[in-house]
């Protein structure tokens, strides 16, 4: 009997920000497909409902409170996660943080907020996970990046930098880590309805501004977004690297 496609049984996923909207989502995707699923988000964020989720559909998850921001709490969180698996193979870096603000506006705090989150904070994440990948010879390292990062679009300078940095870092990471069985990419959505999107989506004009952009004439929806990763986590994309994989129904290509 042929093996079932896009299968990733036997594989521990870690996935940031999963307390809720895309990073949920991922956590879902990537339990239905097999994964062991280590759900990660600051403390104060309750994982309680993406958990049961996972649980009421059968899968294995692990519920782990950490601010990718803090360096303490990142190391606390990986020998928590080796004592209960012993290994990461899949990191997901979907934590983030977006406050539109137009140029004139953007504050030092800011600035340094998008960073630290963005940017900064997923990469010494897969930095302390990367040496479990090359021990093992596997790994996938897949950030939520974002169409913002290859176009720019008004009232976000900071969270454009941030992502178009996020998909620089992944081409340096992905020549780095190739030689170990490494893969590492990222995911560029469009505009997907979550909390974090919702107050600038009820706005009628800046929906239509959107809406106009995206050739197929409708958001990304999170499914959407979490089957991308669960592609580049499998055995199937080992020959992708280095790539961003656009879900944005065609805004891009302008």
């Amino acid at each position: 009997m042929e093996k079932a496609m896009f299968r990733l049984d036997g594989k521990t996923a870690l996935v940031t920000g999963a307390a809720t909207g895309i990073g949920a989502g991922i956590a879902m995707m990537l339990a239905r497909q097999g994964a062991t699923v280590v759900i990660s988000d600051r403390p104060g964020e309750s994982l309680a409902a993406t958990a049961e989720s996972i649980k009421r559909h059968n899968g294995s998850v692990m519920e782990l409170e950490m601010d990718v921001c803090d360096a303490g709490q990142v190391r606390t969180g990986i020998r928590k996660i080796q004592e209960a698996f012993g290994k990461v193979d899949i990191l997901v870096n979907n934590a983030a943080v977006n406050r539109p603000a137009p140029g004139l506006e953007v504050t030092e705090e800011s600035w340094d907020d998008h960073f630290e989150a963005n940017v900064k904070g997923g990469f010494f994440l897969a930095q302390k996970v990367a040496p479990m990948m090359i021990q093992q010879k596997w790994g996938r390292v897949i950030w939520i990046s974002s169409q913002s990062g290859l176009i720019g679009i008004p009232g976000q300078p900071v969270y454009c930098s941030t992502k178009g940095a996020v998909i620089q870092l992944v081409k340096v990471l992905g020549l780095e880590w190739a030689k170990h069985g490494i893969t590492v990419n990222s995911v560029a959505p469009t505009f997907v309805e979550t909390n974090m999107t919702r107050k600038r989506l009820q706005n009628q004009e800046f929906l239509r501004f959107v809406l106009g952009k995206i050739p197929i004439g409708r958001l990304a929806t999170i499914d959407e977004v979490a089957a991308a990763v669960a592609f580049l986590a499998s055995e199937e994309a080992s020959m992708i690297n280095c790539h961003a994989l656009r879900v944005d129904g065609g805004w891009t290509a302008w």
